[in-house]
């Protein structure tokens, strides 16, 4: 067996941690860094803060707050221009998925002049970054510690960016930063997190044993603490568990990759604008119940992890009860599961599937082949 794994070079973990930025940056030589975040950040204040923190420090920061959910091509352009109009030296990215990986793009096209169509796709980014620093404030994408970033292109399509250059020189991880998350964003995210672990440890083409291990410890802390966060979001506790187990999941699925509940799920984001968590909830069900037919041990397996006597249920029936237990945590956590609640018209179910399959840079790694039909039955099954 071989295995490659890589992950950021240095993380910070704990209460706090965003204090130390301004000793961070002064290590990764960045003196005049940009920060990228989004117009919730900024009014929630945690932008503010984290400006005050560099402020008395003496570092001069700017701030770029206009990242969109799903970034569009062109909002990460012009967080590029900000940070060449001033003077950018580093990026610090703060915030859910879409604005750290705005921040990965900036740190990248601010060195580089390849165009984004030749970027996309996997190890075809070209050239240096800034120095990064990205500090996450939901417990779901795992975005700091993975090289992949995700764009939404003028034709509406969710196109990936992935590649070394992409993984942070540090990663901070403060679970304070995650205190205000509402219930319905605390659940989303957490969902999406868990699906990470789930999509890694069943991943057709590199699946490793160091991605298994982080899958299957951050499954636990997040089936254990799902709830907790999701009703008390002041219990710090169930915050830290949350923000370890999201970034386990992502150091598993940044080296072995996620597969078909993503690929349905994008198109579902990008033509209905909904919270890319709640579209991974959306789909997962019906896509576990179709894999199971290639990898039920895997499903029993990690029911042996999180579900309550499945430890001694058989392969099949372990399997099934995994996939039951998932169902009923997502509606527990107040999550509608059918597509129809959520204003996806049925006409449209063959579309999403056309495009589904499309993102083959996903479907390969399922372990099992999604045809157009396969997709249009799971669509129907999540409608």
């Amino acid at each position: 067996m071989t295995t490659t794994f890589s992950t950021p070079g240095r993380i910070l973990f704990g209460p706090g941690r965003i204090q130390e930025l301004k000793t961070v940056l002064g290590e990764i030589a960045c003196h005049r860094p940009m920060i990228v975040t989004d117009p919730g950040i900024r009014a929630s204040g945690t932008l503010d803060t984290v400006l005050g923190i560099l402020g008395g420090a003496g570092v001069r920061a700017s701030a770029f707050s206009g990242v969109q959910a799903d970034p569009p091509e062109a909002v990460v352009s012009e967080a590029v221009a900000r940070a060449l109009a001033e003077g950018a030296d580093g990026v610090v990215g703060i915030g859910g998925g879409s604005s750290l990986d705005t921040a990965k793009l900036v740190a990248l096209f601010a060195r580089s002049p390849q165009p984004f169509a030749q970027a996309y796709g996997v190890g075809r980014a070209q050239g240096p970054r800034l120095p990064l620093v990205l500090a996450p404030t939901t417990a779901g994408t795992g975005s700091e510690v993975t090289p992949i970033a995700v764009v939404t292109t003028p034709t509406l399509e969710k196109q990936g960016i992935v590649a070394a250059q992409l993984l942070p020189d540090v990663a901070i991880l403060d679970p304070d930063l995650t205190l205000s998350l509402p219930p319905h964003v605390t659940a989303a995210t957490g969902i999406d997190a868990m699906v990470h672990a789930i999509e890694s440890y069943t991943s057709k083409l590199l699946k490793n044993p160091i991605s298994d291990a982080l899958a299957v410890q951050g499954l636990r802390l997040l089936h254990g603490n799902l709830l907790k966060a999701v009703s008390h979001g002041d219990d710090r506790q169930a915050r830290e568990a949350m923000l370890l187990g999201s970034m386990m999941a992502g150091m598993a699925f940044a080296n072995a990759p996620v597969a078909a509940v993503h690929a349905l799920a994008y198109p579902l984001g990008t033509r209905f604008h909904l919270p890319h968590g709640l579209t991974n909830a959306l789909v997962l069900a019906p896509v576990l119940e179709f894999n199971a037919e290639a990898c039920a041990g895997l499903y029993a397996e990690l029911a042996a992890a999180v579900v309550p006597g499945a430890a001694g249920l058989g392969r099949d029936q372990a399997s099934r009860a995994f996939i039951a237990d998932l169902q009923h945590l997502i509606g527990s956590a107040g999550l509608s599961l059918r597509l129809r609640d959520h204003g996806v018209p049925e006409s449209i179910l063959p579309v999403l599937a056309s495009e589904a399959v499309k993102i083959e840079r996903l479907m390969r790694n399922n372990p099992r082949p999604v045809s157009v039909e396969d997709a249009l039955r799971l669509y129907r099954k999540a409608w």
